[in-house]
């Protein structure tokens, strides 16, 4: 399985950006796919995560509420909404896909495997 993360780019203390994770994939709705991400000089953490349901999410304390994760079966995505943004989130973004369908979304990184190639997002002040 091979999945795609876009969107980032470079952006202000306190503006937006949305990233995307893609994958063609016919059974990509049925599994929990993760966001992570990792600053420079840092380890890898976990950001949010979303079930095969749409309406079961988990977030890291430093993003909830500024940060929403969303499937789009329509475009076999799902995109995270980053809102908010601080200088601490400047980081690459990965997206990885849950080791089997039909989970919860784990916060853990041994859960994930098919990790994408990550897209930077740097915040400027």
């Amino acid at each position: 399985v091979q999945l795609q993360a876009s969107g980032g780019g470079a952006v202000q203390a306190g503006n937006s950006l949305k990233l995307s994770c893609t994958s063609s994939a016919r059974t990509f709705s049925t599994y929990t796919i993760g966001w992570f991400r990792q600053a420079p000089g840092k380890e890898r953490e976990f950001v949010a995560a979303i079930s095969w349901r749409p309406d079961n999410a988990t977030y890291s304390d430093s993003v909830k509420g500024r940060f929403s994760i969303i499937r789009d079966n329509t475009k076999n995505a799902v995109n995270l909404w980053m809102g908010d943004l601080k200088l601490e989130d400047t980081a690459v973004y990965y997206c990885a896909q849950n080791r089997a369908p039909y989970t919860l979304p784990f916060m853990r990184q041994q859960d994930y495997h098919s990790w994408g190639q990550g897209t930077l997002v740097t915040v400027s002040s």
